[in-house]
C-alpha cells in the first residue's frame, strides 16, 4: 500500500503561482508514474499532468501546457505540481496518484493510489 498526502493548496489571486506537493509513503515511489488531477465543483476529475518512472517524461492537459510543469524527487519520495500563471478556471481540488503500470495513460481508472486532495482557489 502507498500513502499520498497533498500539501501546497491555497487561495491566490489570478496570474500568481502555487507549487503543490505529494508526498509518497515507502521505498518503491520510483517504480510508480505520477499524476496530477483535479476536479471542480459540478465536473468531472480531469488530467493535469503526468511524468514517467523511467525518463522523466512528461505529459500535459492542453488547458495546463506551458502554465503548469511537473516533477519529481525520487530522494525524496515527492512529486510536485508548479503552478504558474494561474486562472480563475483552474479552481479545484487537485489530486496526486501513483500508476503501477507500464502503459502512458491519462485514464484516472489506471491509478492505483490517491492522495486525498488539496483545495486550490483562484480569485479575481
Amino acid at each position: 500500500q502507498v500513502q499520498l498526502v497533498e500539501s501546497g493548496g491555497g487561495l491566490v489571486q489570478a496570474g500568481g503561482s502555487l507549487r503543490l506537493s505529494c508526498a509518497a509513503s515507502g521505498r518503491t515511489f520510483s517504480s510508480y508514474a505520477m499524476g496530477w488531477f483535479r476536479q471542480a465543483p459540478g465536473k468531472e476529475r480531469e488530467f493535469v499532468a503526468r511524468i514517467s518512472r523511467s525518463c522523466g517524461r512528461s505529459l500535459y492537459a492542453d488547458s495546463v501546457k506551458g502554465r503548469f510543469t511537473i516533477s519529481r524527487d525520487n530522494a525524496k519520495n515527492t512529486v510536485y505540481l508548479q503552478m504558474n500563471s494561474l486562472k480563475l478556471e483552474d479552481t479545484a481540488v487537485y489530486y496526486c496518484a501513483a500508476d503501477a503500470g507500464a502503459l502512458v495513460s491519462t485514464l484516472d481508472r489506471v491509478y492505483d493510489y490517491w492522495g486525498q486532495g488539496t483545495q486550490v482557489t483562484v480569485s479575481s
